[in-house]
C-alpha cells in the first residue's frame, strides 16, 4: 500500500513540475518577443560609488540582463555619480547610466550642443537628500552648518550639485562659509564616526547600505531640510524645479529616528542612453528593467518603486526610440 501511495505522490509531483514549466514558459512568452533572438555584444554601464545605490542597482541589473540576453556582456564602471555619469554618456565612454533629473537639466543648460545626444529609457526611483550628523551634535538645521567641516560629495557627483544648492538656499556659501570636504558614501560614514567631519550630505535611495552600519550603532541623526529651503530652490528656477518635498520615514533606518519622519527633498533618477544606441537593444534593456523590478527590489529596496505607469516620464529627456517601442507594446 505504501508503495502505491509513493508512486501516486511521485506522479503528482511530476505533473506539478510539468505544469510549473508550462506556466513559466507562458510567462516568458508574454514577457519576451515571440521567436526573437536576444541582442548580443558588449555594453558599458556607468554606475556610482561603492556602497551606493547606483552601484548595487547596476550589479543586480547586469545579472537580470544576463538572464534575458545571455550573449550580451555588461561592463560596469564606478563613478562619482550623476554628473560624471552624464558626461561619460555624452562623450560616448559609456552606453547606459543612471543620473538624477536635476543633474540632467543642469548638463543640458551648460552643454546645449552635446545634450541633444542624450535620451531617456526609464524613470526609476527617487533619491532622498540625507544630511547626516553625529547623534550628539548640536547641528539641527542647515544654517547651523556655517563654519563646520561638511562633506558635500565627490566632485562631479549629483550629491555635490544638490548639497551646494541646499547650502546656498540657507544663505551659506559652500566655498567660504564651511570647510568643504570631498567624501562620498563609501568614506563619509567612517569620517563621521572618527570625528573628522561634522556633517555630510548624501543623496540616494532608501535605505542606503552605506549608512546601515552607522544606523545599527545609532551613531547619527538626520538634519531636516524644510519646505522653506525648497521654496528658495524652486525660486531659482531651472534645475531646482525637479526637487519635491518629502520625508525620510522612520522605517528607512529602523529605530534610528525614534518613530519620527524627517522632512527633506527628493529628486527622480533616470536610466539613460544615447540617441544613437541600437533601438532593438534599448527595447530589450527597457523590458528587463521593468520586468525585473521585484527581483532587484528584493535586494535594492528603492528599486521596488520602478513602475510601468511612471517609467515613461523621463523629463527632461526625450524617450529613446527603443524604449518608446517597448512602452507602446505593453500599452493597454
Amino acid at each position: 500500500m505504501s508503495q502505491v501511495l509513493s508512486s501516486l505522490a511521485r506522479r503528482r509531483a511530476l505533473r506539478g513540475s510539468v505544469v510549473g514549466v508550462v506556466a513559466l514558459g507562458l510567462l516568458l512568452w508574454w514577457l519576451l518577443p515571440l521567436g526573437e533572438k536576444p541582442p548580443t555584444g558588449t555594453i558599458v554601464f556607468s554606475t556610482g560609488t561603492p556602497r551606493g545605490v547606483y552601484q548595487e542597482y547596476g550589479e543586480r541589473l547586469r545579472t537580470e540582463l544576463g538572464r534575458d540576453m545571455p550573449g550580451l556582456t555588461v561592463k560596469l564602471l564606478n563613478s562619482a555619480g550623476s554628473q560624471e555619469n552624464i558626461q561619460r554618456l555624452a562623450d560616448g565612454k559609456t552606453d547606459f547610466t543612471i543620473a538624477a533629473a536635476d543633474a540632467v537639466e543642469t548638463y543640458e543648460l551648460q552643454h546645449p550642443d552635446s545634450a541633444g545626444r542624450l535620451r531617456g529609457v526609464a524613470r526609476l526611483y527617487d533619491d532622498y537628500v540625507q544630511l547626516i550628523v553625529p547623534t550628539g551634535s548640536k547641528i539641527s538645521s542647515v544654517a547651523d552648518l556655517r563654519h563646520k567641516r561638511v562633506a558635500t560629495g565627490l566632485r562631479n557627483s549629483g550629491v555635490r550639485l544638490i548639497a551646494d544648492r541646499v547650502l546656498r538656499a540657507a544663505g551659506i556659501d559652500p566655498k567660504k562659509d564651511i570647510t568643504p570636504v570631498s567624501e562620498g558614501i563609501d568614506t563619509g560614514p567612517d569620517r563621521l564616526r572618527q570625528g573628522r567631519i561634522d556633517a555630510f550630505f548624501w543623496s540616494g535611495g532608501l535605505p542606503t547600505k552605506g549608512l546601515m552600519g552607522l544606523a545599527k550603532q545609532s551613531a547619527f541623526k538626520f538634519v531636516p531640510i524644510g519646505e522653506d529651503l525648497l521654496t528658495r530652490l524652486h525660486a531659482d528656477g531651472e534645475a531646482g524645479r525637479y526637487y519635491r518635498a518629502t520625508t525620510i520615514p522612520e522605517s528607512a533606518y529602523a529605530g534610528l529616528q525614534y518613530g519620527s519622519a524627517v522632512p527633506t527633498i527628493a529628486v527622480s533618477n533616470l536610466l539613460m542612453t544615447r540617441k544613437d544606441m541600437d533601438p532593438r537593444l534599448t527595447e530589450w534593456v527597457t523590458r528587463t528593467v521593468i520586468k525585473s523590478r521585484d527581483d532587484i527590489g528584493a535586494h535594492v529596496h528603492s528599486a521596488q518603486l520602478v513602475d510601468l505607469r511612471t517609467a515613461i516620464y523621463t523629463d527632461p529627456l526625450m524617450l529613446h526610440e527603443g524604449a518608446r517601442r517597448y512602452y507602446r507594446s505593453v500599452k493597454p
